[in-house]
């Protein structure tokens, strides 16, 4: 079966830091890639950073250098770092599972199937 547990998310002045955490079934973890995607209130879901079966990581632009992405595999879990934290991070973040390789998923919403309930996270000015 197919699980995916987020945590971590909290509230948080501009500048500071968070970290997020995916408990994956072993199932989702053995997939391809494994990804955090966020959804700002009335905005569309987006990518934020995902890790390839290689290791591999992706960033969007809005978050390089602020965010890192990575995997515990003795823990099953995948982890999002997030530093010097802006109020435009505001958002709900969801962990998200594909089952193929990140250069045909993307950070495309719909072509991951697996996804996590979301965890909120608030940054303040």
């Amino acid at each position: 079966q197919v699980q995916l547990v987020e945590s971590g998310g909290g509230s948080v002045q501009a500048g500071g830091s968070l970290r997020l955490s995916c408990a994956a079934s072993e199932y989702t973890y053995s997939s391809s890639c494994m990804g955090w995607f966020r959804q700002a209130a009335g905005k569309e879901r987006e990518g934020v950073a995902a890790i390839d079966s290689d290791g591999s990581t992706r960033y969007a632009d809005s978050v390089k250098g602020r965010f890192t992405i990575s995997k515990d595999n003795a823990k099953n879990t995948l982890y999002l770092q997030m530093n010097s934290l802006k109020p435009e991070d505001t958002a709900m973040y969801y962990c998200a599972a594909g089952l193929n390789r990140l250069y045909t998923l993307n950070f495309v919403p719909t072509l991951w199937p697996y996804w996590g309930q979301g965890t909120q996270v608030a940054v303040s000015s």
